[in-house]
């Protein structure tokens, strides 16, 4: 291990993880606060807009000439659900919809009445989603995201010769974090290349110092390499495919637990 690293090896009292805070009271953000008596406060460093209907309407979209739609967030079901309301559309019962998670298709119960033949649901992951997909290559797929999104999905169904349209239904954008300029924290735990984004836009000097930086996926990972930060804990890891499971490794060695 180098200097460097031992030397960032130091005791952790404090952590700031730049999403909401859970609503579920066994989160496993509670245990670890418990377990080694930590401080651990939740912002999000990103917020979403919806697009305006006149904006959408730019992109020349049929929502109706679709006969799937993708969902992959909970965010993309609000804002497209508005603009069908804006625009007095109503979804046909014979519309399929592809989520990319259980919470997800649990969460379309607020605008649908869910039926098992026109929903699909993956575990959690888009490479989940995608293979069902590969099983349904003859629908017409709408799919509602942000600005800014992965490109695992849209890459799939383009390379793979299905019919699709992108529609961008809401922009994600930096919040505002003013009031955290005189606040240290031990560690920022990051979960998308756009929290970084963030951090810079409202630090624009920021200086890591000692505070240590965790980054979940290999895209977060990359934007905070990219940044010029030191990368202090990384996840998923084969031993701790969550957040709170990297953490939790991190802790123990940086406050001599064994």
């Amino acid at each position: 291990m180098s200097d460097i690293a031992t030397d960032r090896m130091r005791k952790v009292k404090s952590i700031l993880v730049t999403q909401e805070a859970p609503a579920d009271a066994n989160s496993p953000y509670l245990k670890l606060t418990e377990k080694y008596n930590l401080k651990i406060d939740f912002r999000p460093f990103i917020q979403v807009e919806p697009v305006p209907v006149k904006e959408f309407r730019k992109q020349k979209i049929e929502i109706l000439n679709h006969t799937a739609i993708i969902f992959t967030s909970r965010n993309a079901v609000d804002h497209f659900f508005h603009i069908c309301q804006e625009l007095k559309i109503e979804m046909p019962p014979e519309m399929k919809y592809f989520c990319i998670s259980e919470q997800t298709s649990n969460y379309l119960q607020k605008y649908i009445v869910i039926r098992k033949r026109k929903i699909f649901t993956g575990l959690k992951t888009a490479q989940d989603l995608l293979e069902i997909l590969k099983k349904h290559k003859n629908e017409k797929y709408l799919f509602p995201c942000s600005d800014i999104r992965k490109n695992d999905i849209p890459d799939f169904l383009k390379d793979n010769g299905y019919h699709y349209t992108e529609a961008i239904i809401y922009h994600t954008v930096a919040a505002d974090l003013s009031d955290l300029k005189e606040v240290f924290y031990d560690i920022l735990a990051f979960f998308s290349p756009s929290g970084i984004n963030s951090l810079f836009v409202n630090f624009p000097e920021f200086k890591q110092n000692n505070t240590r930086i965790a980054a979940f996926g290999p895209t977060t990972a990359k934007a905070v390499r990219d940044a010029g930060l030191i990368l202090d804990i990384e996840a998923p890891l084969p031993n701790a495919p969550s957040m709170t499971g990297a953490l939790e490794l991190y802790i123990k060695k940086a406050n001599g637990i064994k």
